[in-house]
């Protein structure tokens, strides 16, 4: 299976429409899913990264 980048509007979909706001609050705590920034400024995720961080959840919950 390849891997695929997934932009910030792809993962707020996947969480169930959570606002944008939300999304970069978490990455001030430091607790958001792991992403880095392309040269226009845009945020981007690893697939492997998000699925990786929403396991992390389950087990905590």
């Amino acid at each position: 299976m390849k891997d695929e980048l997934m932009t910030v509007p792809q993962i707020l979909a996947d969480l169930g429409g959570i606002s944008r706001r939300t999304f970069y609050r978490w990455r001030e705590l430091g607790q958001a899913p792991e992403a880095f920034k392309l040269p226009n400024g845009e945020l981007r995720v690893w697939r492997s990264d998000f699925d990786a961080w929403l396991r992390g959840l389950e087990k905590a919950a």
